[in-house]
């Protein structure tokens, strides 16, 4: 079926514009536009980091329900409505993206995004694996005369291998690939990350490997499949524990606050308050014992270096505790920045967003929005800063089904009486 009034030939134009070169908008990825299938975390970390840097992200969800992020609150946005489809986990990685709502089970809806992503230039998708080859929207089927089309899927466990037609969460798999093994205290019980730490990392990687894609094209013109899963990321995330590992042959565990590889790294008490001290290098420790008034412990040949400390952890860390705990945190962070010694206070959630360094680095952004109060919403900000392109903040995560009639319009070329037909038939809701 073909929507609208002269498509091929607007499709022709729209992809033949649509270039990394672009750069009206000043944002490195203005003039690109990304089909985004995905929901809840993964996907959508992805997909925003994309529409911050100037890429036109059309969010297709499920008409009157959307993305199911949407609904994991409280809190909401519009905490009065016991219906909301606002939550805070949704606001925290839609910004910069359209919504537009269609019903994929049907003939139409699919249509509909198979001629949106034949005007665009990526499409990142978080379905179960063969999920979308029933409707016609798997890589094999969109990239059919598309050569220069980019796709990525994020799965739990990919496309291959045993596990690939499991769901895949979070929680999960930070069990199964061994997070939880060594997070939380040393008696403790295996413990998880909070923040959905496996689900935004695999966003990071995903998102890295869409702008290698890019490049990729402008360089050979060729698109390409990506493959992403939460298991791999999450292996990946382990780094030096895993390295570790593997020199060893020895179970990493669990340490807590402490550090496998580098001491005194780790949380003490002052008189009032906990501090994180986070000494890399034997310089640094030298100026803490000059500060804290024992230079000797510097001399001594089980603290002289690193390799002698992470050896006589448990000495070193009594002697420290009961130096640490003889005076307030103030007196500790105050003295120690002052000669250069890596020390932090830990923050509350109110104190980060307080704090007068985050507050300089301009790590909030406040955005229209109607159901918030005063119709501003504040949201954590891009950390990317760049010296010539810039970040672009030019919509507040959307409502669902927001811009449907905007996107239908626009890009399809489609007049009222369709569109209405098409909220009629449950295809599209606005």
């Amino acid at each position: 079926m073909v929507y609208g009034r002269g498509v091929g030939a607007r499709l022709a134009h729209i992809v033949g514009i649509m270039k990394l070169s672009d750069k009206k908008s000043g944002a490195p990825l203005a003039g690109m536009r990304v089909v985004d299938l995905t929901r809840v975390l993964a996907g959508p970390s992805c997909t925003q980091i994309l529409g911050d840097l100037g890429a036109d992200v059309i969010k297709i969800e499920r008409p009157g329900v959307g993305d199911d992020a949407r609904s994991m609150g409280p809190p909401y946005l519009d905490s009065d409505n016991p219906h909301s489809l606002d939550s805070g986990y949704f606001l925290s990685v839609n910004r910069n993206k359209r919504s537009l709502t269609l019903n994929l089970t049907q003939k139409e809806g699919q249509d509909i995004a198979r001629a949106l992503i034949g005007m665009s230039d990526i499409v990142v998708e978080s379905f179960r694996r063969g999920m979308l080859a029933r409707w016609g929207l798997d890589y094999a089927s969109v990239s059919r005369g598309r050569k220069d089309l980019i796709y990525c899927s994020l799965t739990g466990f990919g496309q291959t291998g045993p596990y690939a037609a499991r769901g895949g969460y979070d929680f999960l798999v930070q069990a199964l690939g061994g997070l939880m093994s060594v997070t939380g205290e040393a008696q403790g019980p295996p413990m998880k990350a909070v923040g959905g730490l496996v689900d935004i990392v695999t966003g990071l990687y995903a998102s890295v490997a869409l702008l290698a894609a890019v490049h990729h094209r402008n360089e050979k013109g060729e698109g390409q499949y990506i493959d992403m899963a939460l298991l791999d990321s999450q292996v990946a995330y382990l780094g030096y524990v895993a390295q570790n590992y593997f020199l060893s042959g020895k179970e990493p565990g669990r340490w807590g606050n402490s550090h496998p590889n580098i001491v005194p790294y780790q949380l003490f008490e002052a008189a009032d308050a906990p501090i994180i001290l986070a000494i890399g290098n034997d310089a640094q420790f030298r100026r803490f014992c000059v500060f804290a008034g024992v230079e000797g412990l510097a001399q001594d040949e089980r603290f002289v270096s690193n390799s002698q400390r992470v050896r006589h952890r448990e000495a070193l860390t009594a002697i420290l505790a009961g130096l640490i705990d003889k005076h307030r945190a103030r007196y500790w962070l105050d003295g120690l920045t002052g000669v250069d010694v890596p020390c932090a206070p830990v923050n509350t959630v109110q104190q980060v967003f307080a704090d007068e360094h985050v507050r300089a680095r301009g790590m909030t952004v406040e955005m229209a929005h109607v159901l918030a109060e005063e119709e501003r919403v504040r949201l954590v900000a891009s950390p990317m800063k760049f010296e010539k392109t810039k970040v672009s903040y030019r919509y507040a995560p959307p409502r669902c089904g927001e811009h449907s009639v905007e996107i239908l319009r626009e890009l399809l070329d489609m007049g009222e009486e369709e569109i209405e037909g098409l909220i009629e038939r449950g295809i599209t809701s606005a």
